[in-house]
C-alpha cells in the first residue's frame, strides 16, 4: 500500500465468518475460531505497520450467549489460551490492550487474565486494541443514559442541559476518537450492535472475506477503499463547495 494513501487512526472489525470457514473444510467451528485468533494475529501487525493508532474487534456479542454451550465454552477457553500466549508478545510490540463489554459473567481466571493483560500493557503507545467481549452497543448507550439520569437525579445535570457531548463522555471508548472505518467481514451487511453510537458518521466496509483469511491484503483493500471516499459529515462535498 502506498505511504499517500490516508490512513484511519480508528478501524472497527466485526470479524465474521469463522464457523462458515471451518464448515467447508468438514471441521468444527471451533477450528474456525482457532484460525480466527490467527487472522486477529495478522490484522494487528498489520495496522502497527499502517500505523493505525486504534483497533477495535469484536470479538464476542452479548447475543453470542445464544449459541451452543459447547462452542461457547470452546470459544472461551481459546480466548484465555490467547491471553496467556500472545499478550507477552503483544506488549513486545507496544501494543495497549483494553477490554470494553461486562466482565461480570466471565469466570475469575478469565477476568483476571483480562485486568493482567491491562495492567502489563497500560504504558503501550505503538497501537490501542480495543477487545469487545460480551459487548452491546444498546447496552452501552443504556448505561451513559443510566448515569446520565443518575446525575440529573443528584441535581448535577439539569434536563434541559442535556448535549450529545454529555451523553457521549459516558460511553465506551469515550475518550478515543471514533471509528473512521468499519470493517464487517464474511459477507454479512449489518452493525450487529456494535458502538452504535460511535459510527455514526464511520465509513462502513463490508468485506466477502470470510475473518480466518483475513490479513494484511484484505486490510490494504479496505484503506485502498476508505482512501478514495470522501468524509462530508453532513457537509457539502469539495466538488459541490467549489
Amino acid at each position: 500500500m502506498s505511504d499517500a494513501v490516508d490512513v484511519p487512526r480508528h478501524v472497527a472489525i466485526v470479524m465474521d465468518g469463522n464457523g462458515r470457514w471451518a464448515m467447508r473444510r468438514g471441521k468444527p467451528r471451533s477450528y474456525g475460531h482457532q484460525a480466527g485468533s490467527d487472522a486477529l494475529k495478522r490484522t494487528i501487525e498489520a495496522a502497527i505497520r499502517r500505523d493505525i493508532e486504534v483497533l477495535t474487534v469484536f470479538a464476542f456479542s452479548c447475543e453470542n450467549w445464544r449459541r451452543p454451550r459447547t462452542e461457547v465454552r470452546k470459544l472461551l477457553d481459546l480466548f484465555l489460551k490467547a491471553l496467556n500466549k500472545d499478550v507477552r508478545e503483544l506488549h513486545q510490540h507496544g501494543v495497549r490492550i483494553n477490554f470494553i463489554g461486562g466482565r461480570s459473567v466471565f469466570n475469575p481466571s478469565l477476568r483476571n487474565g483480562m485486568a493482567q493483560a491491562e495492567q502489563l500493557t497500560c504504558r503501550n503507545q505503538r497501537l490501542q486494541l480495543n477487545v469487545a467481549v460480551n459487548y452491546s452497543g444498546r447496552s452501552d448507550i443504556v448505561a451513559a443514559a443510566r448515569r446520565i439520569a443518575a446525575k440529573a437525579a443528584t441535581g448535577n445535570l439539569a434536563a434541559e442541559d442535556l448535549t450529545e457531548e454529555h451523553l457521549g463522555e459516558e460511553l465506551t471508548l469515550a475518550c478515543l476518537p471514533s471509528p473512521d472505518l468499519f470493517i464487517r467481514t464474511g459477507g454479512e451487511k449489518r452493525l450487529s450492535n456494535f458502538l452504535l453510537w460511535q459510527i455514526a458518521y464511520t465509513e462502513l466496509y463490508f468485506s466477502e472475506v470470510l475473518w480466518p483469511d483475513f490479513g494484511a491484503e484484505a486490510l490494504d483493500e479496505a484503506l485502498m477503499d476508505y482512501a478514495g471516499r470522501e468524509r462530508r459529515f453532513g457537509g457539502l462535498s469539495q466538488v459541490q463547495s467549489a
